[in-house]
């Protein structure tokens, strides 16, 4: 018998297809009928190239076209996944970097997230792996649709095949690369769970839904599949870490997980237990498995805990770079770290606490309320390590560390980054109490929560599940934020400006009561109401909440309970803002009246956007500090806290790096600050500049300026003004009037100023319609010239129905003799009639 030749098998897939092909009267899409016999090809290639008969599968999913995350054959070797094929219609070819359909282009983006891929149009056949192509596309000589047997086939084609089944996961060689390989994974299954809620997955809609409930309120699909991907991710990490085999699935895996780490072990096997989510999940989670099972976390590692150091923004670097901006989430320099673990714990020593043996004293608790993977706990450790070391000996750190976990506490938000804490703290704590003898001691248990340190400690919410760890970590993360003294909370807050309505029970309060936020909102009389709305960052909201949890500041006022007296240190690195800032005024009394003293590090003397190389951050161009509050017991609040301030040097991070080794709060290089409740947290002018009189005092009013709200009412002249208007008011359809107008969307409804709306107030000297321009058929209100940037004269509409916040006081107060001040680099204007700015430079902070 003749042995069967590529040449044969390539023939006969070609002699199948073109009737299936050519036929008009067989229905369906064109891709769709190369299914059978690319599945026989595949076969037939497979045994040509010495696997044996039945050891390869093609397990073919159904084709619906708005499933883009689904290849349309996952394909195993003796039933090992080996990878995936994507079938197109015969004509796009396979090179998916050139498709132009919307569609597919979409699809490429997700799928090329998978290790091993094989793309097919019938006539042509490429091979990617982890997006890369490898080798060249082969095409077949001839066509599908027409050569029927005379279909041949070049010599590169059984390479091609081969290759793909020969394919097997390779162990990363390093933290980084695994981090990579992670992150294009977790992106795939974050893809397919937005996918499939989108299509009406019950079981994953459910359990959004129990997410929700007990964990992110605000979630919304997307967020819930970001949190679902990364959990799954990272409790896959977290077991390969400890040795546990995916080999038996995750179920297994979670199973054997709980044994050691019951929280992350309960959350992989509660979001995948569910039969019909695995099913709906199936390419992302077989492929994750497969692949992470081959980690061995102790080669990569070299079982040094400074392994998992930058895995985290590694990983979030390829998954998703826009999700650290969104979270304000940045990476703490080690250098810095450790200067503020070591001034808390100098202070701690000091004259202030009497707490001689620092961090390490027995009743000193440490938080960290945005751990993040760890790094100011990790700190922590390894400072009392240290220090416990150099006073008892090396024999008594064990018992410290033992002792200190207990004091350690640590609440993160995100799944991934508090799986990497977790596994830091294990690895460090491992490291520091191991013996001479090599004796590996057991680690005790780590007091680190999944939870919104913002959120209400006082309400009790529905649980994903009844009784189980993730429902007791939020339970027990409440009730330290009620109950537990805390002595110490350090870290670095995340930063997000703009963030009404993320601040949780820190910002919106109980019902009934003030929220603490409130008790830093300046009161009226003050006159910098203006500047309030900085006061919406995240970084003020977690001051705020260090400030109520450590020293007791508005206890009674938000929660009714008794006001005590307290004492300890909160010590945050964070954006320099509210250091003299005219809207933080109200924090800045508050500090003082709570404080006994108040250490003030500016780690940017170069000021906003310096060069990269100098930053502190390397990502973040506001200006940053370091902030020691302190408060000792019967501290007076009639008498304002001593607020000392110091400067690093100017020059490169690792010049500021040195200078904050050298730190001490012993030191003569500290300059004593303003002393007034609201003054700025910086030192008081000497010589004559002390004597001249301050900006403010010149002007009637120092406030934002005009926020028109909206670009299209602006323009380089009036009659572009007039043009836009008209087209605007002609729109007979209402809904594309509404999008005409661009109104602002809160929660997809249109806030602040909408076509609908009925504006009573007019704006002083200029014409008023009161009916909502839905109905105004009328021409553009006279344009006047306006001051949109420095140097840059333009027109606005004076219309109050289309100024989103229009701060009368500007409006109610010009005239022709006014000045206006804008901007750090000021600009100085003088009113005139007609020809010059109008208003304040919308773009700068008026004085």
């Amino acid at each position: 018998m003749t042995e069967k030749t590529v040449a044969d098998a390539v023939s006969a897939y070609g002699a199948s297809l073109k009737p299936k092909l050519s036929n008009p009267a067989i229905g369906g899409a064109p891709e769709d009928q190369l299914r059978g016999p690319l599945e026989r090809l595949v076969h037939e290639l497979a045994e040509l190239a010495k696997y044996a008969a039945g050891s390869v599968h093609l397990v073919g999913e159904t084709s619906l076209a708005d499933i883009k995350t689904r290849p349309d054959f996952a394909v195993t070797v003796n039933n090992a996944l080996v990878g995936f094929i994507e079938v197109k219609q015969p004509g796009k070819g396979a090179d998916p970097r050139h498709f132009s359909d919307p569609h597919d282009k979409d699809q490429w983006n997700k799928l090329k997230s998978l290790p091993n891929l094989l793309y097919t149009d019938g006539n042509a056949f490429s091979l990617w792996q982890d997006g890369v192509l490898q080798g060249k596309v082969v095409l077949l000589d001839g066509d599908v649709v027409s050569s029927g047997a005379k279909l041949g086939a070049p010599a590169s084609l059984l390479p091609l095949i081969n290759n793909f089944l020969t394919w097997a996961p390779i162990a990363p060689p390093n933290a980084r690369r695994l981090a990579e390989v992670s992150a294009r994974l977790c992106r795939l299954l974050r893809d397919e769970v937005v996918e499939q809620m989108a299509r009406g997955s019950e079981g994953l809609t459910a359990l959004a839904k129990d997410w929700r409930k007990l964990l992110f309120p605000e979630a919304d699909d997307a967020q819930f599949a970001d949190g679902y991907a990364q959990a799954v991710t990272f409790g896959l990490l977290v077991a390969r870490a400890l040795d546990i085999p995916l080999t038996g699935g995750i179920h297994q895996a979670a199973y054997e997980l709980r044994k050691t780490n019951s929280l992350i072990g309960t959350a992989l096997g509660l979001l995948t237990d569910d039969e019909a989510n695995q099913q709906a999940l199936k390419t992302s989670l077989q492929t994750l498995t497969r692949v992470l099972n081959e980690v061995n976390w102790h080669t990569i590692s070299k079982d040094k805990p400074e392994a998992w150091l930058y895995f985290y923004e590694d990983f979030l670097e390829v998954y998703d770079n826009t999700l650290r901006k969104k979270t304000g989430s940045y990476y703490t320099p080690p250098e810095v770290v450790s200067a503020m673990v070591r001034l808390v714990d100098e202070t701690l020593r000091g004259p202030l606490f009497e707490r001689h043996a620092g961090l390490a004293s027995a009743d000193v608790t440490i938080a960290d309320p945005a751990v993040g993977t760890g790094t100011f706990l990790l700190g922590v450790l390894r400072h009392i390590a240290s220090t416990v070391a150099n006073d008892q000996g090396e024999g008594a750190v064990r018992g410290s560390i033992a002792a200190a976990a207990q004091r350690l506490v640590g609440f993160e938000l995100q799944f991934g980054p508090f799986a990497v804490a977790q596994l830091r703290l294990i690895a460090e704590m491992q490291t520091l109490m191991k013996t001479n003898d090599g004796d590996l001691p057991h680690v005790p248990e780590l007091r680190l929560f999944i939870t919104n340190t913002l959120g209400n400690p006082f309400v009790e919410e529905e649980t994903l599940v009844q009784v189980g760890a993730v429902a007791k970590s939020r339970r027990d993360a409440n009730t330290i934020k009620k109950t537990q003294k805390i002595t110490v909370v350090i870290g670095n807050p995340p930063y997000k400006e703009k963030a009404k309505g993320r601040g949780g029970w820190i910002e919106a309060g109980t019902k009934g009561r003030p929220s603490p936020m409130s008790w830093w909102t300046p009161p009226n009389g003050w006159g910098v109401g203006a500047h309030a709305k900085h006061l919406k960052n995240l970084y003020v909201y977690f001051w705020r909440w260090a400030t109520w949890k450590v020293f007791g500041s508005g206890l009674n006022a938000s929660t009714g309970l008794p006001d005590k007296d307290e004492e300890g240190i909160v010590c945050f690195i964070s954006v320099a803002g509210f250091l003299n800032g005219p809207g933080f005024e109200k924090m800045r009394d508050d500090l003082r009246r709570s404080c006994s003293d108040i250490w003030v590090v500016d780690c940017s003397p170069e000021g906003h956007q310096p060069n990269v190389p100098t930053r502190v951050f390397q990502g973040v161009q506001q200006p940053v500090c370091i902030v020691l509050a302190a408060k000792k017991l019967a501290k007076d609040n009639n008498k304002p806290a001593r607020v000392r301030f110091h400067a690093l040097p100017k020059g490169r991070r690792e010049e500021k790096f040195k200078a904050l080794e050298q730190l001490s709060f012993h030191g003569t290089d500290w300059e004593d600050c303003l002393t007034g409740w609201r003054d700025p947290f910086s030192p008081a002018a000497t010589g004559a500049w002390s004597s001249f009189p301050q900006l403010s005092e010149f002007f009637t009013y120092n406030g934002s300026g005009v926020q028109p709200g909206r670009t299209w009412i602006i323009a380089p002249d009036s009659l572009s003004l007039g043009s836009r208007w008209e087209s605007l008011a002609s729109e007979a359809d209402p809904d594309r009037k509404e999008q005409k107008f661009h109104p602002h969307l809160r929660d997809g409804v249109p806030g602040d100023k909408h076509i609908r709306k009925i504006v009573k107030d007019a704006v002083r000297g200029h014409e008023h319609r009161p009916g909502p321009i839905i109905f105004d058929r009328g021409p553009v209100i006279n344009p006047i010239r306006y001051g949109y940037r420095t140097l840059d004269r333009q027109w606005i509409i004076p219309d109050v129905r289309v100024i989103n916040q229009l701060n009368p006081t500007l409006w109610n107060t010009h005239s022709n003799h006014q000045v206006y001040l804008t901007g750090v680099i000021s600009s100085i204007t003088k009113i005139r009639t007609g020809n010059h700015i109008h208003r304040l430079c919308s773009g700068l902070r008026p004085l």
